[in-house]
């Protein structure tokens, strides 16, 4: 359960450093990308030409909140900004006045090369009063722009699984100084998320033994790069003896199977459906998940046998990222529409769970997911790394055939009726260092 806290107050947080400068860019290949064609950097992109110059007469400085300003002209031009509504394909805008009449954006790092061209449209420039997400703000300049969600405010959360209470501090950058931001408790239930900015520094400490938490050890120092979860420590799986598996499993099944058959409710003729996430909302969960896929950023899923049997997580690694807020809204809007589509009714979102990251060796239980939440659903696949074979998604239609549906980065499953039944029975993949991401609403 997330416990949002107040936003660290910007007048008294921005430090900007450097000097203005610009890199012109004609082909977005020629953006900075690391060794796995991700942005490497966040970018503040524009068109080049006039508009290039009026934003830089605007208060804002090269590097500000960690990103590299760049000058779009060309084929680079098209692709980012010629899509939008109004906007001429061909060339930048010539017959501008203000950067207010300008086009800009800012493309998030760790965004996949092949679909960079297509940030969410928040992250694009909007003078006056913005309406967003059912809250209207006013973003007069470039500066407000840069220090908004579109750019450097990020949310930022954290989890703990030390014995004891842990206390966070925010660190002054100016000064140095260790400002008290949190105390935060054991486990998942406890998470809490912050708004922030790129660049901030945040130190992690015991609360035992001495009364003053500065005192003890230090569990942890970080910088904020991105959107993002970090954990103190991890959770420990609990000991599954092997002997009572078997009936647990049969137990389950059978009581799974009586529960398909207690749902009515139908969408399709065939019970399911594949199809494919838009751009945008898959740069974005790309980026996400890349920016927060090694620890401590993820953790070992809270599993135990109070949930039951239904991933193996005693024999395989059942890693979490949790995600904030804020981003999360954004994201269950989106794939609400695409659900809606589908199923030709209008639906209310009732949850959205992961991102679950199964490792070698995984396997999910044949189930039926909440009859009084989950009228209609989907799953996506965020990523996949390194695996051997497809891990396919076994599931049955309203004649309870069996069929088995491949999913690649980037694919979606529709599901949730009369003859429902999601299972992935057959163990994963088998190289090392392998992995499915997984998100489902």
């Amino acid at each position: 359960m997330m416990k949002p806290l107040l936003l660290l107050s910007l007048l008294s947080l921005l430090s900007h450093n450097g000097v203005r400068a610009e890199t012109h860019i004609r082909h977005l290949a020629k953006l900075p990308y690391n060794e796995d064609n991700r942005l490497s950097t966040h970018i503040f992109a524009y068109p080049a030409g006039k508009c290039a110059s009026l934003i830089k007469s605007d208060n804002i400085v090269e590097g500000q909140w960690g990103h590299e300003f760049v000058a779009l002209h060309g084929e680079a031009y098209t692709a980012v900004f010629g899509h939008l509504e109004g906007v001429d394909a061909s060339v930048p805008p010539t017959d501008v006045q203000s950067f207010h009449d300008c086009l800009a954006v800012c493309l998030e790092k760790g965004t996949q090369q092949s679909v960079v061209a297509r940030p969410l449209p928040h992250r694009y420039w909007k003078h006056g009063l913005v309406q967003d997400e059912g809250e209207v703000h006013e973003v007069n300049t470039m500066d407000e722009f840069l220090s908004s969600d579109a750019c450097g405010k990020v949310e930022y959360g954290f989890v703990s699984y030390h014995e004891n209470t842990v206390k966070i501090y925010w660190i002054d950058a100016r000064t140095g100084e260790a400002v008290p931001n949190q105390e935060l408790g054991y486990g998942e239930r406890e998470t809490s998320f912050i708004t922030t900015f790129v660049g901030h520094k945040f130190r992690v400490y015991d609360t035992e033994p001495n009364e003053d938490p500065l005192e003890n050890e230090m569990m942890l120092e970080f910088t904020v790069q991105n959107h993002g979860v970090v954990g103190i420590k991890n959770h420990v799986k609990p000991v599954v003896p092997p002997e009572e598996v078997p009936n647990e499993v049969r137990s389950t099944s059978l009581s799974e199977w009586d529960r398909h058959l207690r749902i009515k409710r139908t969408f399709s003729a065939l019970a399911f459906d594949k199809g494919r996430l838009p751009d945008d909302v898959f740069a974005s969960l790309g980026a996400y998940y890349y920016n927060n896929r090694n620890p401590p950023h993820k953790v070992l899923e809270e599993w135990g046998r109070h949930k039951g049997l239904f991933v193996n997580y005693w024999e395989s690694d059942c890693n979490f990222i949790q995600i904030p807020g804020h981003l999360k809204h954004r994201w269950q809007g989106r794939l609400r529409e695409l659900v809606e589509a589908w199923a030709g009714v209008d639906l209310e979102t009732t949850d959205m769970y992961g991102m679950r990251e199964y490792t070698k060796g995984a396997r999910l239980l044949t189930h039926v997911d909440r009859e009084s939440t989950h009228a209609a659903s989907l799953i996506v696949n965020i990523a996949q790394v390194n695996v051997d074979r497809p891990w396919t998604i076994e599931v049955l239609d309203h004649a309870d055939r069996l069929h088995e549906v491949v999913m690649e980065p980037g694919d979606i499953v529709y599901y949730g009726e009369k003859t429902m039944d999601l299972s992935r029975n057959i163990p994963s993949f088998s190289g090392t260092q392998s992995f499915y991401a997984i998100l489902y609403i």
